[in-house]
């Protein structure tokens, strides 16, 4: 039986939900469906699991989520990571500090010329968000997410780059979160031949 543990992008992402359904609330209630009848088991951190009940309003198709998607932390406690994989990350985060610097920097030289401050505040916190931000785990939601995968052995569904690459780092299936649908109604046809 495979074992697939979601993030929040799979029903948040609108290029990822829109393979299940054209709105939110459709998508959610058509994975239901095919979840209940994959044979597959689904799992959310509950860091992600809050996080998701903050970014959507299902009513009452939150009880049918939780019947099909089981509501679990990783134990963290109990749980082992390869040295390998903090190391990797300490040696990327301290890149990317160092280039959030550079980039505060080249607009402070910016703004004694600048006359909109506005803008090139703006700027800087897209350019210093991206250089620190994507691309990487940055939340404990991210590392719940990773952390479960890795503890139950199964498939990361998420279109963030930064989960997908990371997880990658360890040795989590990941699948394209695009084909999800597609992979579901596929357990489906071959659990009724």
């Amino acid at each position: 039986m495979e074992i697939f543990v979601l993030d929040t992008s799979v029903f948040t992402n609108p290029e990822i939900y829109r393979t299940f359904e054209e709105d939110q609330r459709g998508a959610v209630e058509n994975f239901i469906h095919l979840a209940m009848n994959s044979g597959a088991e689904f799992y959310m951190p509950t860091s992600v699991y809050d996080e998701f009940r903050k970014i959507a309003d299902l009513g009452s198709l939150w009880a049918e989520f939780e019947m099909v998607v089981k509501i679990r932390s990783p134990r963290r406690f109990g749980l082992s990571i390869p040295a390998e994989f903090v190391y990797e990350f300490i040696e990327e985060i301290r890149y990317r500090i160092n280039k959030g610097l550079r980039i505060a920097e080249e607009h402070t030289r910016e703004a004694s010329a600048s006359e909109d401050v506005g803008k090139l505040i703006n700027r800087l916190r897209e350019k210093y968000r991206e250089a620190l931000r994507q691309g990487i785990i940055d939340s404990k939601e991210d590392v719940d997410v990773i952390l479960l995968a890795y503890e139950l052995d199964g498939v990361l569904v998420s279109a963030d780059e930064g989960l997908r690459t990371w997880a990658d780092k360890i040795g989590i299936k990941l699948i394209n979160p695009k084909h999800f649908k597609q992979i579901l109604e596929s357990f489906i046809r071959h659990k009724i031949r």
